[in-house]
């Protein structure tokens, strides 16, 4: 497994500069609809939050899925997906349903060819975003705000 490297540094600066270009996109509380344009809530018994982003939101970011798919060598998500933590933990968000997402932990991850392979994490077939990675981080952490 791989630890945070210059690719995870560009990563973390990526994200800070992304949520502070989402948090400056006009009102962060609320959306042309006035409904917020996240909702954060905690999962029971976990450190870990469901978000429910509303239609406008997801435009603004331009949300986009891919899926975990199964390689020799184990599961492979874009590189894009994978968001890395500042204790060095890889995370991917998972989309259960539309506009809501879910983070998720990988485990012995290593990069190559722009692709995350990994032994542990969400299944084959699972939806993850591949683009608005950083904004969901930031949203889920209140950063830049």
């Amino acid at each position: 497994m791989r630890g945070p490297s210059s690719n995870g540094t560009t990563k973390v600066g990526a994200l800070v500069f992304a949520s502070l270009t989402l948090v400056s996109c006009g009102d962060p509380t609320e959306g042309a609809s006035g409904e917020p344009p996240v909702i954060v809530e905690a999962i029971d018994d976990s450190e870990i939050s469901r978000l429910q982003l509303s239609d406008s939101a997801a435009t603004r970011l331009d949300i986009q899925l891919g899926t975990v798919e199964q390689a020799e060598t184990g599961l492979v998500v874009p590189s894009a997906a994978i968001i890395i933590d500042p204790t060095g933990t890889y995370w991917v968000y998972t989309s259960p349903e539309p506009l809501v997402f879910i983070r998720h932990e990988l485990e012995e991850v290593y990069e190559a060819s722009q692709q995350a392979f990994f032994e542990s994490g969400p299944p084959e077939g699972t939806p993850v975003v591949v683009i608005g990675v950083p904004e969901l981080y930031g949203a889920e952490f209140g950063i830049g705000k």
